[in-house]
């Protein structure tokens, strides 16, 4: 005759069940978190709609007092590129003694802080002329990907400026961490970049893109995407910083030459070359195409929700 068991202990339960939200059965859980999970903060914090700035993360700022730059291992390291990979300082120039990419480095160097202070520029003019809008919720938020580069820039613009600003991280299989410049509850991390995705597109009114690599591309030609085929519902700008970068990694004459896109995308994004001239371009399109629509609607929405505005896709 067998034993009688020992009394159990409750189970726990399935949504503090560990074992279960970590597996590939709670996958599902954890996508739906990550929808979840940030529009309830969006909706807390009274974030309207976003602009949203790309660009490298591979250069990061040392001591302004140094006004070098330190090229890191991979987009949002932690770590530092090898010494062959780093741009060469002036002394080691000055003794020629270093190789060819360290030289070609060292120029780049002098041409990312450019773009990494310009992109500081422009979230603070961006963020200064949205504080002042009536609304009460937050316009154009100021938002990143939340690391180094570009992406603190941008958030150190916005922060210098006195407004909220977002930094929509992504967790890596290596160190990385979030730029101090993000608003503490507005500093999310994701592990699923399609989430990521979600949260950069379906906000945003505008995007900056700031000269970048794999990433800033992929999130590029992925609005652009949206844009060409009008999937949203809305009208985004999307603004290419910096002419001398973009026409030569980017050569749009060929893909209408081959037929692969029409010469009417070309008009899908704009470009600028300085602080003033891309907020002249923000300004102007999001009043046009946002402000001045909401108007003319008599739209009563800012009163009565506050959570985001999160654009509806065309059926």
């Amino acid at each position: 005759m067998r034993k009688t068991p020992q009394q159990l202990e409750s189970a726990p339960l399935a949504y503090e069940n560990q074992a279960f939200l970590h597996s590939p059965d709670g996958r599902i859980m954890r996508i739906l978190a990550e929808y979840s999970e940030p529009l309830s903060r969006f909706r807390r914090e009274r974030i309207r709609d976003t602009v949203v700035f790309y660009g490298s993360a591979r250069f990061r700022a040392l001591d302004e007092a140094h006004h070098e730059l330190q090229l890191l291992e991979n987009t949002g390291s932690v770590e530092p590129a090898p010494q062959e990979e780093q741009p060469a300082s002036q002394p080691e120039l000055e003794q020629g003694t270093v190789s060819e990419l360290r030289c070609r480095r060292a120029q780049a160097a002098v041409e990312m802080a450019s773009y990494y202070e310009d992109a500081r520029r422009l979230a603070f003019l961006l963020t200064t002329w949205s504080k002042g809008l009536k609304s009460r919720r937050h316009r154009f938020v100021v938002t990143s990907g939340g690391g180094p580069g570009i992406m603190e820039a941008a958030n150190r613009g916005a922060y210098e400026a006195g407004g909220k600003t977002i930094g929509l991280n992504i967790r890596l299989p290596f160190e990385q961490y979030p730029n101090r410049y993000v608003t503490p509850s507005l500093n999310f991390e994701f592990h699923y970049f399609f989430m990521r995705k979600y949260w950069f597109a379906y906000l945003a009114k505008a995007l900056v893109i700031f000269p970048g690599g794999f990433g800033t591309l992929d999130e590029m030609f992925e609005a652009l995407t949206l844009s060409q085929t009008k999937k949203l519902a809305k009208k985004m700008t999307i603004l290419l910083y910096g002419s001398s970068y973009w026409n030569q990694v980017l050569n749009m004459d060929v893909l209408v030459d081959k037929g692969v896109i029409s010469p009417r995308d070309r008009e899908l994004f704009q470009i600028a070359d300085t602080p003033d001239d891309a907020f002249a371009l923000l300004r102007d399109n999001l009043t046009r195409d946002h402000l001045q629509s909401e108007a003319a609607r008599s739209d009563s929405e800012d009163e009565t929700f506050l959570g985001p505005e999160i654009a509806q896709t065309r059926s």
